[in-house]
């Protein structure tokens, strides 16, 4: 009976270090979703990992990610805070994104549009903030606390210096976590 305890004593012991040597790497992301895997490189903007038992290398935005708890270590790291837009109030929370990498992750809700009136008597820099201010506010309007750009446009009429018809406009996507 001795002999029996202690070899299922040592059984449970060699259990226990397999699984503390193969223990993943966990993703937090901002929607709830909980990742299980290997981080494998971080970069400025985006993390790449592999899921547990693939090999195939996967990226997701930071921007998605709440917090990453490292399996051998233990150690956690906060990514980003959560950013919650709730309504057109909130739209100097919305974050624009310069890049189609900073959008793995993220949910694409809807194509959004800000534009200036072409009669107006903005120059074409003060043209720019004010289309970029109604183009955040669509993207609150929607709940969506990020934006890629996809298109900026500046016009001036004929009579710009008469009527002050310059107009920008700036189309791009509202996406949410």
């Amino acid at each position: 009976m001795e002999a029996t305890k202690k070899i299922l004593i040592l059984v449970i012991l060699i259990l226990g270090s397999l699984t503390i040597i193969a223990q993943s790497d966990v993703i937090t992301r901002h929607n709830g979703e909980i990742i299980k895997g290997n981080v494998l490189r971080e970069n400025e903007y985006t993390i790449v990992f592999t899921y547990e038992n693939e090999t195939a290398e996967n990226t997701l935005s930071n921007y998605a990610i709440e917090k990453i708890v490292y399996g051998k270590s233990g150690r956690v790291k906060k990514v980003t805070d959560k950013i919650v837009v709730n309504g057109e109030d909130d739209w100097e929370k919305v974050t624009i994104l310069e890049e189609k990498s900073y959008i793995s992750g993220l949910t694409k809700v809807d194509e959004i549009r800000g534009k200036t009136a072409f009669i107006n008597m903005q120059t074409g820099n003060t043209g720019d903030i004010k289309a970029l201010k109604k183009l955040k506010m669509a993207a609150a309007a929607l709940n969506c606390p990020f934006i890629l750009v996809t298109s900026e446009k500046s016009t001036v009429g004929s009579k710009s210096n008469e009527l002050g018809g310059s107009q920008s406009i700036k189309t791009g996507f509202a996406y949410k976590y």
